[in-house]
This record gives structure tokens, sequence and C-alpha cells, in this order.
């Protein structure tokens, strides 16, 4: 495995036992950064730690619920007991399995466990990161913290409301982070994240519903997790040194238009002109 630009540094993956997280944990692992895979679910994170060192890197699977203080105090703890440093922490963990999601609706219909348990994983693990890892990260001389809100954090829609809210938490987190260490040397950036053709919408989503998503997005092609991943190392790593108390659209173009782009689009290639 090639050491590229995150050698030397040690990161820290929330969530990483499968999804998106574990496709994180494997691009930085790629980039030369040892990982520190962390999952409520052991196993999952043991499979990917085990995978990232069959390919030549460094990797531990750690076990935490991060709504649970004691536990990310733990999982500090042995992650700064084995590489002695932490550079980066990725606040990937989010609640959205399939009993989260259908108990999160509209206002009106969203069951308080839903809401809870959003707001318990999705806000206040990271909180509960930053809180225990930026005292090591400043001891190292500062990092790069990166957190994964969502597109719903920043737009109204239908449903998954208390998954909105939380997301919508992290933008001001991630910012008051930045605010409050960036004198001291510690990065804090945001990543909206898109509709992205990861196995669950590979295999759940019907066709008619990521071709609706598709035509309000500005790329030709909906987005893959490695292109999501690939924005997390490029904050991990010191190509973004100057970056920080940032929100980056990685959504392929989907938030940054009018919603009446797509209509009017049609409407002039129904008239063969772009002419009001």
């Amino acid at each position: 495995m090639a050491q590229e630009k995150l050698a030397g540094k040690v990161a820290i993956v929330t969530g990483a036992g499968n999804g998106l997280g574990a496709d994180c944990a494997k691009v930085l692992a790629g980039h030369g950064a040892s990982v520190a895979v962390v999952d409520i679910n052991l196993s999952a994170a043991q499979e990917v730690a085990v995978e990232i060192e069959a390919q030549g890197g460094q990797a531990m699977a750690v076990k935490a619920d991060v709504s649970v203080e004691d536990e990310i105090k733990a999982m500090v703890a042995a992650v700064d007991g084995r590489w002695g440093r932490i550079d980066v922490l990725h606040n990937n963990a989010a609640a959205l399995d399939l009993k989260t999601r259908y108990a999160d609706r509209d206002v009106c219909n969203v069951e308080v466990e839903a809401w809870d348990r959003s707001m318990n994983v999705n806000a206040r693990g990271a909180m509960l990161c930053c809180k225990h890892v930026i005292p090591v990260m400043l001891r190292g001389g500062g990092g790069s913290i990166i957190h994964s809100s969502s597109g719903f954090g920043v737009m109204g829609d239908a449903t998954l409301t208390s998954y909105a809210c939380s997301k919508a938490a992290l933008l001001a987190l991630s910012r008051m982070v930045a605010a409050q260490y960036g004198k001291q040397g510690i990065r804090s950036n945001a990543i909206v994240i898109g509709f992205v053709l990861n196995e669950h919408a590979q295999k759940e989503v019907a066709d008619e519903i990521k071709q609706i998503l598709l035509d309000q997005h500005l790329t030709p092609a909906l987005g893959s997790p490695r292109q999501i991943a690939d924005v997390v190392a490029f904050l991990a790593s010191e190509e973004s040194s100057f970056v920080t108390g940032h929100a980056m659209m990685v959504d392929g173009g989907f938030t940054s238009h009018a919603p009446s782009l797509v209509p009017i689009r049609q409407f002039f290639e129904r008239k063969g002109d772009n002419k009001w």
C-alpha cells in the first residue's frame, strides 16, 4: 500500500464498519494513515481493519457506541495508547437504520425515540468525539476534524425530520470547533453529502427514484462512495491546510440550483432555444 499524503498520521473514523465509513477508512489508509475503525458492531469493524491490513495498511478495530461518553473516552485512550497521537477525526457515525428511518417522518408523526436516537448518535456522538479527541490533537500540535453532514441538513424535505435536524447541528458544531481551536492548529470542516450509490442505494432505491435524483444533479452520473472518501482524504491532509470552518457541498450540484431548473430545462428543450 503506497504511503502518500497521510503518511505518519493517525485517523479515527466512526461508523466505519460498513458503508461510507468503511470506504473512507480504506481510502485514508491507502494514503498512508494508521486508521482506527470505530463501530458499535465490533465484528464489522474487525473485517474492515483486516481488509486494510491485508492491503499493507495499519488499522485497529475499536467497539464504541458514540453516544456513550465512557465508551468514547475508552476508544480515544486505546487509539492514543496504540499510536501515541491522533491527527484526524472523521465524525461519520449516524443513526439511519430502517427502524429509525421508518419512525422519522414529518414533524407531526416523528416518534420521539427516533428523534432522541438521531440526536444522540449524530450530534451528541460527534460532540463527544471532539471533546475527547481534541486534547490529544492539541498535544500533538493540531489536526483535522471532518463531520459528515447531509443535504437534509441544509434543505427542507417531506420526511426524516430528526435526521435533518441532527445533520444541521453538525454544521454548527463544525464551525464552533474551528472558531475555538483554530489558532491552536485544529481545523474543522463539514461535508454536505448528497445521494450516493452505496450498496444500500444500489439494492433498495427504485430506478425511477434514482433517475429523478439524477435529473436534479449537475453531473452526468450519481455519486459513488469513493468520491466522498476522496474529499475526506483531502480535508484530512495538508492539501487543505487553509480550509477550515467550511461546509463543503459534495452532492454533484444537487443543492446549488433553483428548484425550477429541471422543468425549465425541459421547457427549453421543447421550445428549441433558451430564450424567455
